[in-house]
This record gives C-alpha cells, structure tokens and sequence, in this order.
C-alpha cells in the first residue's frame, strides 16, 4: 500500500467497456519536491462515481497499489486508488476503503474475537 498526496489537476470521464467493466482516471500534481509531479491513478467499478464530490484544484490524499500487466510484450504499469480523502481532513469524503465488512465507527475485533469455539479444529479462514 501507498499513499500520496496533492491537488487534483484532472478528473476524467468514466470509461466502460464491452465486457461491462467501468474505470475513471483522475490526477494529481504533487508538490512535495522540486519538481511537482503530476501522477495519474485510475479506479475501477463503483468506485468512479466517489470521484464526482471533488473538484480541481482540490487537495487529497490518496492510498494506491500498484498494479502491472504484460500485453503483447508491453509491460503496463497502474496506480490503482482504493481510497481517497481529502487532505488535513481525514473523516471527509473518503472513498470506500476495503475493509471485512465492518462499519466505520467500529474498531476491528481482535484475533480471539474471530475465532470460533472449536478454531483448533477448523481449517476455515474466521471471516
């Protein structure tokens, strides 16, 4: 996981391809260098429309993972976004963050929470 931070410079349309699959890029200008840097990253499925309560010019902060491919000999490389917030403001418009289902004002249970009475038994993950 990674996570940057910057104003959003650009806000694309949501793309949706034959296969009914959805993504939107968006990027953002870092300034925390000499040289800022303006860095695309995409999200994917339900996540585009997260993307319409920000504006340009907006300061976020934005976790990723990095994802790559190979196609026809070509490497491809993808920031992948999984959250964002706006920056200096951590409760305000986040994105859906992956998370177990649990609720958000929740703390997640403890190990011993998750298991079951007969764990040591029991070859299934406890979630």
């Amino acid at each position: 996981m990674f996570e940057l931070s910057g104003k959003i410079k650009l806000i694309d349309q949501t793309q949706t391809f034959n296969s009914g699959f959805t993504k939107r890029e968006f990027v953002i200008t870092t300034s925390d260098s000499k040289y800022p840097q303006d860095i695309k990253f995409e999200v994917v499925k339900d996540r585009c429309e997260q993307l319409d309560q920000y504006a340009l010019g907006q300061e976020v902060l934005v976790n990723f993972d990095v994802r790559g491919n190979e196609y026809n000999g070509r490497h491809y490389v993808n920031l992948n976004c999984w959250k964002i917030q706006a920056a200096g403001n951590a409760g305000a418009a986040p994105a859906q963050e992956p998370s177990a289902g649990f609720p958000a004002n929740e703390p997640e249970p403890s190990p011993s929470d998750l298991r079951s009475p007969n764990y040591e038994d029991s070859d299934d993950i406890p979630f």
